[in-house]
């Protein structure tokens, strides 16, 4: 099963650091990942496979999102399937 994780926020020392050693404690491995730096904001799209993940998908979703507000970012994790049909045509 794969999940979509976008991370948002002004850019600092450590943000891709951070989630991917997260990621691996989950034992979520990331498939494709693509980044920007646009002025002083980062913004990150990757794509995960979470078939082994370590914990319930909702707490995966929680535990992200904490972490983002610890260092000042918005991370998100969705479902590839829901990220699909939301921006279906």
């Amino acid at each position: 099963m794969k999940a979509i994780v976008t991370v948002l926020g002004k850019d600092k020392v450590g943000i891709m650091a951070k989630v991917c050693v997260y990621l691996a404690e989950k034992n979520v491995n990331i498939l494709d990942v693509s980044q920007t730096i646009i002025q002083d904001y980062f913004d990150m799209i990757m794509i995960v496979d979470v078939s082994k993940l370590t914990c319930s998908f909702g707490d995966f979703t929680d535990e992200l999102a904490e972490l983002g507000k610890q260092i000042g970012l918005m991370i998100k994790a969705q479902r590839e399937e829901i990220f699909k049909n939301m921006y279906r045509v």
